[in-house]
């Protein structure tokens, strides 16, 4: 039955690397596993291509600005599979640049997620796909921020140290 969460498990490491556009150039077992989908039908495809319904628009906008600015990003990301499960990931993605600073690739590695800390993401990401809908992606994001700070931090810089402290909680 679909919509059922696929186990990730602690000593899975989940690994793919994308282009500038987000197509996927490698994914390792783990990856190809969970996803449902084979080798062939993900190299080339968008990631977008596990986007599960769940997840805000903010969340992407926010990681690819960071990626874009060659920074690293650490989130929280439930994904879609194949045969409509999902399974969640606390993922770290940056961009590998070449020895001249231009972009290699984007590489995501990904690890099983603590079931805490989505009992906090869970009700934000429903809050900011709520503001997405009927107030648009700019009011999402300055709900964003003020998540970061009611979490402790000053800015969206801080958004990767909260996800790391809620990783451990």
């Amino acid at each position: 039955m679909a919509n059922e969460e696929v186990e990730v498990k602690d000593i899975d490491i989940v690994v793919s690397k994308a282009d500038e556009e987000g197509n996927i150039t490698y994914g390792n077992p783990i990856f190809v596993k969970l996803s449902g989908y084979s080798q062939d039908e993900l190299i080339g495809s968008p990631h977008s291509i596990l986007r599960h319904p769940d997840m805000p628009k903010t969340i992407f906008k926010f990681l690819w600005d960071n990626l874009k600015a060659k920074k690293e990003i650490k989130v929280f990301v439930k994904n879609k599979t194949k045969d409509g499960n999902f399974y969640k990931v606390f993922a770290v993605v940056r961009p590998a640049l070449n020895p001249n600073g231009t972009l290699r690739n984007y590489t995501s590695t990904r690890r099983r997620s603590n079931p805490k800390a989505w009992d906090i993401i869970e009700p934000l990401y429903k809050e900011l796909k709520e503001i997405e809908d009927n107030q648009g992606i700019e009011e999402a994001e300055n709900r964003l921020l003020e998540f970061i700070k009611e979490q402790g931090g000053n800015s969206l810089d801080d958004f990767n140290t909260v996800m790391d402290k809620l990783q451990k909680l």
